[in-house]
């Protein structure tokens, strides 16, 4: 598999994570743990399924110590303190914390073998930045109060998880992707133990939450987690890292077209900047093959 490929692939994470936010409105109220328990468990099985064509892929699973370490801590530890974040702080301004992980996978990058960190990915990532910061004061100002403050330490502790598990992964390269099926498997466990620990359980209420619910394990929170993984150890990580900003101005914009939500110059502003950011960054540096 080419470079270019790879990064394609990697784009469908992108995609699939812009649909998250309209699959869990129309899953209903199910609690954060909970949820993510149900959609990582449906994740691990979409991956585990494969491997009955191919039942070698199973033993994809014996990694050392450290590579289990790393996938699931990432997985799990990610959504752990984004969840924890926005129980403690408003979403907004948690999100927008949050999203400094597309900065810091450009950044850490820097520090993989064979890599070479260029002016045009770092302005490709900060244009990216400024797009998201117009979108989330696009949505009203931002709330700055100390009792927020831990859930702003959470998310800010969030973007660093995702930014570490992303570029980790590609140190670990040689770890077949099938392995993530294992780390979903994982993550949905201690999921359903913070579930028990600290939420009430509360099912989905109709067939059209269960459906959601079922695409949100299907596509967001399982196959993009695959073609992520493919992307980040083959391909153009910078570039990714930059194009993740795309997710959430492509959320806001599906949750227009279904009515969730409402058009405006934010967000309109917020796609110029990322699409320039973008455009820095490929334009801007040397084409790989």
């Amino acid at each position: 598999m080419t470079s270019r490929t790879a990064t394609a692939t990697g784009f469908v994470a992108i995609f699939l994570w812009s649909l998250l936010a309209l699959f869990t409105a129309a899953s209903g109220s199910v609690p954060p743990f909970q949820l993510a328990a149900l959609t990582f468990l449906v994740g691990g099985l979409v991956g585990a399924a494969t491997w009955i064509a191919r039942p070698h892929a199973i033993r994809s699973l014996r990694q050392p110590p450290i590579v289990w370490a790393v996938g699931t801590g990432g997985l799990f530890g990610y959504h752990a303190l984004y969840f924890a974040a926005l129980r403690w702080a408003p979403p907004a301004e948690s999100g927008l914390i949050n999203y400094l992980w597309p900065l810091l996978i450009v950044l850490f990058s820097s520090f993989l073998p064979g890599e070479r960190l260029r002016a045009a990915h770092i302005g490709g990532a900060l244009l990216g930045f400024a797009g998201i910061l117009v979108l989330f004061l696009g949505r009203g100002s931002l709330d700055a109060r100390t009792e927020h403050m831990p859930g702003y330490a959470c998310a800010f502790a969030a973007a660093f998880v995702w930014a570490g598990y992303s570029v980790l992964s590609r140190r670990f390269g040689a770890v077949a992707t099938d392995a993530v099926a294992g780390f979903c498997l994982a993550t949905s466990a201690l999921s359903f133990l913070c579930h028990l620990a600290f939420e009430t359980t509360i099912w989905p209420e109709n067939t059209t939450q269960w459906l959601a619910l079922l695409a949100l394990g299907i596509g967001p929170v399982g196959i993009a987690f695959y073609v992520w993984d493919v992307g980040v150890k083959r391909g153009d990580i910078r570039l990714l890292g930059i194009a993740s900003y795309a997710a959430p101005v492509l959320s806001t914009s599906l949750l227009v077209l279904a009515g969730h939500a409402e058009p405006s110059v934010a967000l309109a502003v917020a796609c110029a900047f990322i699409v320039a950011g973008a455009l820095v960054a490929t334009l801007g540096a040397p084409r790989r093959s």
